[in-house]
């Protein structure tokens, strides 16, 4: 046995104090002996110190086998402790380099937005239409607000950009007779890699007959020659997919349906499929003259499906032959409660499904005196096609100045469902769309403004006006018959402003509307030119040659023969209301 006075090594197995080999009662060999403690010291200041040594030198003993277990426990501990100090600060530093990139980040300028270039100053010309705008070295302005004025011209390195939010709640329109760019100057409304997201219109105004003319341009219109730039990026949308589902005139499969007769005695009714809108009977029941009709009117009722939508009215009059047990029948498979009293030329009119109970029976009466029922009843409830097309169903009954009138109406409510072939979740509620004709005339070509839909999927839109016509959406025999849908509304706007109708030398013997609309024109040698997204509207010229609403004037090659690393391009534009091709 051995004893050690150093940290670190063996703990040894102690001789006893008494030399011999006597060993106290509990010990077990191969076990740490705890050592007696030494008798008090007379002082405590001068024992402490020691006592801590002695303490420190030799507490415990250990064997072998135990002594390496715990130096291995020991150094596994302070690697641990380690790793973990290590992972705690690392975790704080990049919380800490999130948070301040975050809050960088968010109020950092993008440098692919055009609007955020710290150089730019705020200008705001006001509403002036005789003033003519010159910007050029040295001005950078950002247009944040509406203004007015006579003309712009860009030019020598001037730049004029319009101001953006990114929650887009811009709404800026530039009005102007024209805006000439030229020799450095530059227009900017978004970036390819930073698309404008609020409204930005650039109206163009002014009549053929007025104002002054620029070379090469005419009048009414943006230019752009030699060392221009225009760059103008709307938000990104599908332009255009096709339909999925024929759109039919009224938009339900088999048409609206719209019935009114006066002195159509007895019971008018009225049989439609809950699925298709579709009329399925037609019937007059005179149950004020016959009583066999009433017993008519109790087997056909008896005879329809469950399910089936059933309007009824009145005309003229209708209960003195009706029978008691067509009464019930009329209780009992359409829920009525106002049939029991129905007295002599009352108004009564009933929309109600079969076996639907009176939940699903809504109805009216009105009282006939002096010759007039005060009024229509008036009977309509809401229903679902199983395409999802939302369609009401109206009877009505009244009297008027002696004469009995009755009528019903099937027709769609809330909007029509169009079903596209193509994701257009892009399209936001207040756009307008355009659905092609498919037939030999180009006039059945309609526009329609799209209402919110929260029950639509990406495939469906809903459109706030009726169809008037039928656009196919089906391929029939090989060929592809389906309509173009089209979406017109960019936020992003070019437009001319026109007058109500046509004026002076603009061929108004062809024409009883102003065809004097605005003009986009580039000339060889411009800089830049890219339009991605925009939407040009009331452009061209009528009397004019080359005035298009958009036109590349013998610019030769766009692309990289002729010079431009990034290639010329438009893309996704909505041209409409035109007045030159």
């Amino acid at each position: 046995m051995h004893a050690t006075n150093s940290r670190g090594h063996s703990p040894a197995f102690l001789q006893p104090q008494n030399g011999n080999g006597h060993r106290s009662s509990g010990y077990v060999p191969g076990k740490v002996v705890p050592l007696r403690p030494p008798p008090p010291p007379k002082s405590q200041a001068s024992a402490k110190c020691p006592s801590i040594r002695q303490e420190t030198r030799a507490s415990f003993a250990f064997s072998p086998e135990e002594q390496q277990a715990q130096g291995r426990s020991q150094k596994q501990k302070r690697h641990k402790n380690t790793f973990i100090c290590f992972a705690i600060t690392s975790f704080s530093f990049f919380v800490a380099l999130a948070i301040i990139l975050g809050i960088s980040s968010k109020y950092a300028p993008d440098e692919n937005c055009p609007d955020q270039n710290p150089r730019l100053i705020n200008w705001d010309p006001g509403q002036d239409s005789a003033k003519h705008v010159v910007i050029k070295e040295g001005d950078m302005f950002r247009l944040t607000s509406d203004a007015t004025v006579n003309s712009i011209v860009i030019q020598d390195g001037g730049l004029l950009v319009f101001g953006d939010n990114k929650d887009g709640s811009r709404n800026i329109t530039l009005r102007t007779r024209y805006i000439l760019i030229k020799d450095g100057g530059a227009l900017h409304i978004g970036a390819e890699k930073c698309r404008y997201t609020s409204k930005a219109t650039i109206a163009l105004y002014g009549k053929s007959d007025e104002g002054e003319s620029m070379p090469t341009f005419g009048k009414k219109f943006i230019g752009v020659e030699a060392g221009g730039t225009l760059e103008l990026h709307g938000a990104q949308k599908a332009s255009w997919t096709l339909l999925a589902r024929t759109l039919h005139s009224s938009g339900l499969t088999y048409g609206s349906y719209a019935f009114e007769k006066n002195f159509s005695r007895g019971l008018n009714v009225r049989v439609i499929d809950q699925d298709t809108a579709k009329i399925l009977e037609s019937v007059r029941f005179d149950t004020h003259e016959y009583h066999n009709e009433s017993r008519r009117l109790q087997e056909f009722l008896r005879a329809q499906d469950p399910g089936r939508i059933v309007a009824i009215a009145v005309g003229d009059s209708a209960a003195k032959s009706l029978l008691q047990g067509t009464i019930q029948m009329i209780q009992d498979r359409l829920g009525s409660k106002l049939i029991q009293g129905l007295g002599y030329r009352q108004a009564w009119a009933l929309v109600g499904v079969i076996d639907g109970g009176s939940t699903s029976c809504n109805e009216s009466v009105r009282n006939y005196e002096n010759h007039s029922s005060g009024g229509k009843a008036l009977a309509q409830r809401e229903f679902y096609t199983v395409d999802g097309q939302k369609f009401a169903v109206t009877a009505y009954s009244e009297w008027i100045e002696g004469v009995s009138l009755s009528g019903f109406r099937v027709e769609v409510v809330d909007g029509v469902k169009l079903h596209l072939l193509d994701d257009v979740s892009s399209w936001e509620p207040g756009a307008q769309v355009v659905v092609a004709s498919t037939d030999f005339s180009m006039y059945q070509a309609e526009e329609f403004t799209l209402l919110p839909c929260p029950e639509c999927s990406r495939f469906q839109v809903k459109v706030k006006e009726v169809p008037q016509f039928l656009h196919m959406g089906e391929i029939i025999d090989g060929v592809d018959m389906r309509a173009e849908v089209g979406i017109l509304t960019r936020n992003v706007a070019i437009q001319g402003e026109m007058e109500d109708s046509c004026y002076g030398e603009n061929q108004c013997q062809f024409f009883d509307y102003d065809t004097f609309g605005g003009h986009v024109m580039i000339t060889k040698n411009f800089t830049s030119v890219h339009l991605s997204y925009v939407e040009l509207k009331h452009l061209g010229q009528q009397q004019q040659l080359g005035r298009y609403p958009i036109h590349f004037h013998l610019c030769g090659d766009v692309d990289y023969k002729g010079g431009y690393r990034h290639r010329t391009s438009v893309d996704g534009l909505s041209i409409h209301h035109s007045f030159s091709r």
